[in-house]
Parts: structure tokens; C-alpha cells; sequence
């Protein structure tokens, strides 16, 4: 068995003890390094050409990518999300996608109550103020708001959407909620109200974004739906950076629809920071894909997507966390 590890530059030197301890003695490891900003990545496909376990985090395989796994039975995200695949053509290839049930719903919910915290109490203003300024100036930040009673909008009520209901309630707040594909019962299970898109983006103070990203919400938030927004809402983002077009935040942004923006993630994994429209912003904190991170975290991170793998390897698909195409190879 050759256990091959998906690697971006930035985290190709990362340790993989965790993952390895979880393959049987004589399992053979491999890492293939991907470059999005380079033109010659022949030799990540060579590495990747012999691996029957692929573990990934952030590399998308699509059909090139696919084309060049000559015997790979499974592909095992480091993720809940499986958007970095074209997965029509892997099960059409044979080949499985698996994903992490749950591992950082706590760590996401609370980065993104902690986003919402920083830009409603102007924390990022008033820090550099006393740390680099040398003031002590207490309207430094003007035209804040009591959170109290402001209305969170939640697009995605998945177990992190619900996460941050239960935290929004704590701060006094009303929850509505965007989610198609979740019951009422669900929804009304932690005092969200269910509405559609539009009433969400004209009644929400604060816009809490936590879809997996599909085909089908690529720029879900862009001009059209930025222009509909009636409460100059806060926005924050911990779903995918790509449902947010960047460049149509910005403008939104420079034209007072919304407020501010938290956002854990950019449209890019691995984004150009000197040609992003969105940094240098007073009202805007951009993390860099932070959110989930946490000792236990990467523990569960680790150790679950190299149990995933093994358990598919080993045909026990009931202990497969999620099964992503009905592959059974």
C-alpha cells in the first residue's frame, strides 16, 4: 500500500506523524508538492501516479490530476468540504472521495462570533491606537452598536451554522437563517427562523456565511446580492472564499452596502495578498484559513482522515466518516 500526501509548498514539510501512525508497518509514504503559481508541476503527478491513498488537503484534482492516479482506490480530505475535486469524474474513474464528518465545529463557530466580536466593537481600531499610536482615545471608533437585538443571518445552518445560532442567541440576538436543504425541525432546534435569501440579505445585521461550496454558488454573494443587503451589514465568511466575489465585496464595501467583512478564507487557498482588493481595509479582518485550527483540531484532522482512508483501503465503509461517491471498488 503507498499512501501518497497532497501537498501545497506551504505545507509540504508539515509533520504527518499523527497520519502515518495510523497505516499498518511496511505502508510506503510518498508527497507530492503542487504549485498553482508555477507552469511546471510534472513532477507532483509523477508522484502521485503510484499511490493506491491519496490524502489531501487543498490541491484540486481534476481531470488531469485524476488522469495520472494509475491505481488509486480512494482520495481522503483533510477537510468536511470535497469541493477541491471534480467528483462526476473520480467515481467515473473508480475512484472513492471521502471527507471528515466533524472535527472543527467549535473552532469555526467561535472564529466566526470572534470576527463578528472584533468588527462590531472596533477592537482592530482601538488595539492600534494604544499599541502603535499611543493614544487613549475612546470614540476612536465611531458608530458602534449594541449587538443586543441585532438580527444574525446564518446562509448555511449545517452543524457550524447551528454552532453559531447557539452562540448568537447567547449574545442576546434574533437568528434567521438561509438553508434550503434543512427541515424547519432542525432549524427551529436552536431558535433559528427559516426565510429565504432575499428577506435574509434585507433583515440581517450581521451575515454569517457557512455553505460548502458547490458549481452552483461559485460569487453567491456578488453585486446583485450585495445591492439587496438594506441594514449595511457586517458579512463574515466561514464557508468557502470563493462564494464571495472579492472584487464585488469590494465595492460594496466602497459603496457603503456593507460595513465590514470577516473572512477566514479568500477566494484562492493560496492567495496573491499583493493583488487582493481586500487587504489594508480598516473594516476588513482576513484571516488566513484559521478558523478550524486548534490542538484538537489538527489532532482529530489528522487521525480521522488517515482513519477514513485505511477503513476505506480496507473495504469497512461503515466506519467511513463520509462517503462522498458510492465507490466500492
Amino acid at each position: 500500500m503507498k499512501v501518497v500526501f497532497a501537498e501545497a509548498p506551504s505545507t509540504c514539510t508539515r509533520d504527518m506523524s499523527i497520519e502515518r501512525s495510523v497505516f499498518p508497518e511496511g505502508t510506503e509514504f510518498g508527497i507530492a508538492v503542487y504549485d498553482e503559481h508555477s507552469e511546471d508541476n510534472d513532477k507532483f503527478y509523477k508522484d502521485i501516479a503510484d499511490a493506491d491513498i491519496i490524502i489531501n488537503g487543498y490541491i484540486y484534482f481534476g481531470r488531469k490530476e485524476l488522469d495520472a492516479l494509475e491505481k488509486c482506490r480512494v482520495i481522503s480530505f483533510q477537510s468536511t468540504g470535497f469541493n477541491e475535486v471534480d467528483i462526476d469524474y473520480a467515481t467515473e474513474k473508480g475512484i472513492a472521495v471521502v471527507s471528515i464528518e466533524d472535527y472543527c465545529t467549535q473552532e469555526t463557530a467561535e472564529n466566526a462570533i470572534a470576527l463578528m466580536l472584533m468588527l462590531q466593537r472596533g477592537l482592530r481600531i482601538y488595539d492600534r491606537s494604544v499599541q502603535k499610536d499611543r493614544e487613549w482615545v475612546y470614540d476612536k471608533a465611531p458608530g458602534l452598536k449594541r449587538i443586543e437585538g441585532q438580527v444574525m443571518g446564518i446562509v448555511g445552518l449545517g452543524r457550524i451554522g447551528r454552532s453559531v445560532a447557539k452562540k448568537a442567541h447567547g449574545l442576546d440576538m434574533e437568528v434567521i437563517a438561509y438553508d434550503p436543504y434543512i427541515p424547519k425541525e432542525l432549524a427551529d432546534s436552536v431558535g433559528a427562523r427559516l426565510v429565504d435569501i432575499d428577506e435574509l440579505l434585507a433583515e440581517s445585521d450581521v451575515i454569517s456565511v457557512h455553505m460548502n461550496l458547490t458549481d452552483d454558488n461559485v460569487h453567491f454573494f456578488n453585486k446583485e446580492k450585495f445591492a439587496k443587503c438594506k441594514k449595511q451589514p457586517i458579512i463574515i465568511n466561514e464557508g468557502r472564499g470563493a462564494m464571495i466575489s472579492e472584487e464585488d465585496l469590494a465595492w460594496a464595501l466602497d459603496n457603503g452596502l456593507i460595513k465590514a467583512a470577516g473572512l477566514d478564507m479568500l477566494e484562492s487557498e493560496f492567495p496573491d495578498l499583493n493583488d487582493c482588493p481586500l487587504v489594508g481595509r480598516d473594516n476588513v479582518i482576513i484571516t488566513p484559513h484559521s478558523g478550524f485550527f486548534s490542538d484538537t483540531s489538527m489532532y482529530l484532522l489528522c487521525k480521522c482522515s488517515a482513519d477514513n482512508a485505511l477503513h476505506y483501503f480496507n473495504r469497512d465503509f461503515d466506519k467511513v466518516h463520509i462517503l462522498r461517491n458510492n465507490v466500492y471498488n
